[in-house]
């Protein structure tokens, strides 16, 4: 007999500035998938989630759209319960930070860990914005790297050299917010002392809660020994203030993962069955499961466990981590189309098909995930319409035409349908594990047998010989059979179309242990088409209206591809004319253009501005232009740009491109020459 488990599941929250989109929904889908198989199994599995909604960038937010940080969150939240809703994930609650049963756990954690001695407060040097009134994080902060010289460059982090410093150390240092130079200012802050649990952590890894390559990646920085952690913030800062302190703010991530106990206490507090301390008492036979993305590891598998257990809480029974989610094999694009929304892949496609395809690629590791159109629109036809629902409808209307829907008492065939039932624990075990993948895969290949053995016995020939009228009766009859126990294991993942076919085989909602039995008397209804076949104009449509609708809600960040910067959509920061006049753009005829050696981006220009020499500058544009193409050409090149040291040599300039992961070359019109001014 099984053991009924108690389980609590989380995936991670999404943040309250933005849309949904599909890279959010890969994680919840995983997360509902193994969730549905727990209830499937009979065991209390209960799932909660919410939005993360405090930090400065919500604030930014806010203003940008003319409302309040609250209205903000509470109209994201809407939306994000109607999107979940329409892709299937069924939370039994989604809640948000911004709460007071998340302020009473964070203050109650926080407050424990402090009379404990885990908290410390010292004084630090930040970075100001004296025009906004505010201190800085790394992401607001832009200026020259320390240590390459490379303009624009964030405060904590050079995207040109892979520099890793303080955002006081940046030159020429600027606030993207309003533009104005930041000054360095002290302020008292509150930290963590993460050491403290250097032995609860290194248990808690080896207690199989993460993978071994998690545990791997943990046991770095555990050797590396653990920092103090910051987790406190100075106003104006929206989030809840530090008790017992004037103008102090609990840092986002110090709060955001309590958001998973308070979404399950608002839950308790309105369900008598449920107990909160049953779950997250310290010696709890409850299982706690999260399931985060592989960039946010050190926040759940470093401080959150340390977090909870030095405050008197118990850690999790597990985190199954995921990688990223690519598009045709590169990152999501607004220019290309292929950073879709939720809502708009939902106006253009069932997001079954969705759900399937994230299934079929969904492993325990880390390894990212790439959504291929072409193979997502190519394995849904042939895996959902034309192998599992294809069984149903070679069937079906047998059944219902010849025999008034009646299913024979019969099975011709016990063999193959045994052979269906003892797979039931191999897929349970797959999902179980998060082989989600895997399961696909086997689940296929007896949809594949299934109709191997439908053509071998032919009932569109049995049903044209007069006599043969039990023997059709028969073989239909396995074929429901077969498709019914499908059905069950692929339950978790498409949760929506066996709802269907189990009002067209008038039984039951079906549950796991269904698989043991076949029914011994059944009358199924007129069969309807489960699923269609995708399309492949339904995908252009699909991004054609991303590629025209697509617009930030955040400023987004150049990037820099060598000495080329490059951003997807323009940049809303205004500058005066005179910090303008300071740019010296002039046009540059490309003497030579040939590959760099060693390096997959970059191309080296000789390029003459009408000065007694030509001036080398190095480019990363080789993904858009061969070396051939461009000698000859005119482009715009920012001429009093300070000479770089790179690792292929100096480069003195930079030559203007436009777009986005594909850069365009800016040109001059025809009739320009090597010198000219751009005015």
């Amino acid at each position: 007999m099984t053991v009924k488990r108690k389980i609590l599941v989380t995936a991670a929250l999404p943040y309250a500035n933005a849309d949904l989109h599909l890279g959010h929904m890969l994680e919840h889908v995983q997360t509902n998938i193994w969730t549905r198989f727990q209830k499937l199994c009979g065991h209390e599995c209960i799932s909660v989630c919410g939005d993360d909604a405090h930090g400065t960038a919500i604030t930014l937010s806010a203003e940008k759209k003319g409302v309040t940080p609250e209205q903000l969150v509470n109209q994201v939240h809407q939306e994000r319960l109607q999107d979940f809703h329409d892709f299937h994930i069924d939370f039994d609650h989604y809640h948000t930070t911004h709460s007071e049963e998340n302020r009473e756990l964070a203050v109650q954690i926080y407050q424990t860990l402090k009379d404990k001695g885990h908290i410390i407060s010292r004084e630090i040097t930040q970075v100001f914005d004296p025009e906004k009134n505010m201190f800085l994080a790394d992401r607001y902060i832009k200026g020259e790297c320390p240590r390459c010289k490379s303009p624009d460059q964030y405060g904590d982090n050079c995207e040109v050299c892979g520099a890793v410093y303080s955002a006081t150390e940046l030159k020429n240092a600027y606030s993207t917010l309003s533009g104005a130079q930041p000054v360095s200012k002290k302020s008292v802050h509150f930290f963590f002392q993460l050491s403290d649990f250097t032995a609860v952590i290194t248990q808690w890894i080896q207690s199989g809660a993460v993978t071994e390559e998690i545990a791997n990646k943990l046991k770095e920085w555990l050797d590396q020994g653990l920092k103090d952690w910051d987790i406190s913030r100075d106003g104006p800062y929206f989030g809840f203030e530090l008790p017992g302190e004037t103008n102090k703010y609990f840092y986002v991530w110090m709060d955001a993962p309590v958001g998973y106990m308070a979404a399950f206490k608002y839950l308790c507090d309105r369900k008598p069955n449920l107990n909160f301390d049953e779950y997250w008492k310290p010696d709890s036979r409850c299982e706690v499961h999260h399931f985060i993305g592989k960039d946010i590891i050190n926040f759940h598998c470093l401080f959150w466990p340390a977090m909870l257990h030095g405050s008197g809480f118990r850690t999790p029974t597990k985190v199954h981590t995921h990688g990223y989610l690519t598009i045709n094999g590169e990152k999501m694009s607004k220019s290309r189309g292929t950073f879709i929304n939720v809502r708009t892949y939902l106006k253009h496609l069932d997001p079954e098909y969705l759900r399937y395809y994230f299934a079929t690629k969904t492993g325990p590791g880390i390894q990212d995930y790439d959504l291929n159109m072409d193979d997502f629109r190519q394995r849904v036809n042939s895996d959902l319409v034309g192998k599992l629902v294809n069984i149903a409808s070679r069937c079906a209307g047998f059944i219902y035409k010849h025999f008034n829907g009646q299913l024979s008492r019969e099975n011709i065939a016990p063999q193959l349908t045994q052979s269906f039932q003892k797979k039931a624990e191999y897929i349970a075990s797959c999902y179980e594990k998060v082989e989600i993948g895997k399961a696909m895969r086997e689940i296929m290949a007896l949809a594949d047998s299934a109709n191997v053995w439908i053509d071998q016995q032919k009932p569109w020939v049995v049903a044209k010989q007069p006599g043969n009228e039990i023997q059709l009766q028969n073989i239909c009859t396995v074929g429901i059979h077969l498709f019914r126990l499908l059905l069950i294991y692929i339950k978790p993942v498409l949760p929506e179309m066996v709802s269907r076919a189990e009002v067209f085989l008038n039984i039951a909602p079906l549950v796991w242990n269904d698989y043991k039995i076949l029914p011994a008397e059944q009358t199924i209804s007129r069969f309807k088409p489960l699923l269609t076949r995708i399309d492949a104009g339904q995908i252009d449509k699909m991004l054609d209206e991303n590629k025209t609708s697509a617009t930030p809600t955040e400023q987004p960040a150049a990037k820099q591809q060598g000495n080329c910067w490059i951003t997807e959509q323009p940049v809303a920061q205004e500058i005066d004319f005179t910090a303008f006049t300071h740019v010296d753009m002039r046009v540059a005829k490309v003497i030579n253009c040939s590959h760099v050696e060693g390096s997959d981006k970059l191309l080296r220009f000789e390029v003459d501005l009408g000065e007694e020499k030509t001036r080398t500058i190095f480019s990363g544009i080789k993904n858009a232009y061969q070396p051939e193409q461009l000698t000859g050409k005119y482009v715009i090149v920012v001429a009093n740009l300070k000479p770089r040291k790179m690792r292929f040599g100096i480069s003195e300039g930079m030559i203007l491109c436009a777009g986005g992961e594909i850069p365009y070359l800016v040109q001059p019109d025809e009739g320009a020459i090597a010198g000219m001014p751009v005015n």
